[in-house]
């Protein structure tokens, strides 16, 4: 799933390719994928991009009044095209979602693979509209995200810290990836309560954040957009990389299975050495 680094570095792209320019027209392809009817996708017709925002993971291409936002979900993904063909593709088939043409004939694909299709587009005439914005909590790469806004917002959590990084009405944009990525940074376990966190804790957990998601960011920059998949598979140092050693101590990167995700960890680097309880392969198992 595309979380906030890889969302940050498109809208840079975007704002590069798509600030100042006019749309010709928007067509989508699979119509569950739009959320929104008022305005209609026409409206957006001859409109001109005034800018490129983000909220959490949403992506918000500006044209005036009006919002055109897009959440990736799990598998969707925008692909920049250089031209279109001529006649249209047909609404259905394969995993195109929608497209937007600029009147230069170039412009952007929303796709989506697989068989769940949970990819979401709004046009709205503010951003607060779409349900999942009007939730978020604050941006962590925000100036304001200091330590201590962080040790309040978790200062009225009681429950693990994996799962308070990933709730976005706490902290916008933090995923699956990336939590895995900022726990093992921060040398904390993923099953480590809230309330257990010292001040010490709460300063280390805030600085391997900031440090994660700023390198992420960085190492995405100017990147087109074509190359952002692959630069984050590259950057994880366990999310995704279980039974690999890890890159700190050397141990066997290990995983936690859910009903829907996973967790990677060192146990050396997070746990004291200690496997975490995997109940769901425990089941298997047996």
């Amino acid at each position: 799933m595309p979380e906030l680094p890889e969302v940050e570095a498109l809208r840079i792209f975007l704002d590069d390719h798509l600030a100042g320019r006019e749309i010709d027209r928007v067509l989508p392809l699979n119509i569950s994928v739009l959320k929104t009817y008022d305005p209609p996708l026409t409206a957006l017709h001859g409109a001109t991009v005034t800018g490129l925002a983000r909220h959490g993971k949403f992506l918000d291409v500006e044209a005036g009044p009006l919002h055109l936002i897009t959440h990736l979900a799990r598998a969707g993904w925008l692909r920049w095209r250089d031209s279109f063909p001529a006649a249209p593709p047909r609404p259905g088939k394969g995993p195109l979602a929608l497209c937007t043409v600029l009147t230069g004939g170039d412009g952007f694909d929303l796709t989506e693979a697989g068989t769940t299709k949970r990819l979401a587009v709004y046009l709205v005439r503010d951003p607060a509209e779409v349900p999942g914005i009007a939730r978020l909590g604050p941006d962590p790469l925000d100036d304001a995200f200091d330590r201590d806004t962080f040790a309040a917002l978790l200062g009225r959590e009681r429950r693990r810290l994996k799962g308070a990084l990933r709730d976005q009405s706490l902290i916008a944009g933090i995923g699956n990836a990336y939590s895995d990525e900022i726990l093992h940074a921060a040398k904390m376990s993923p099953y480590l309560l809230t309330t257990d966190l010292t001040e010490d804790r709460i300063t280390r957990l805030h600085t391997a954040l900031r440090t994660t998601l700023d390198d992420a960011v960085a190492r995405s920059a100017g990147l087109a957009a074509k190359d952002l998949k692959s630069e984050k598979r590259s950057g994880m140092r366990v999310h995704g990389r279980t039974g690999e050693p890890c890159p700190v101590c050397g141990d066997t990167i290990r995983e936690v299975s859910f009903s829907d995700s996973s967790l990677q960890y060192c146990p050396t680097c997070q746990t004291g050495g200690r496997p975490l309880a995997d109940r769901r392969m425990s089941r298997l198992l047996k």
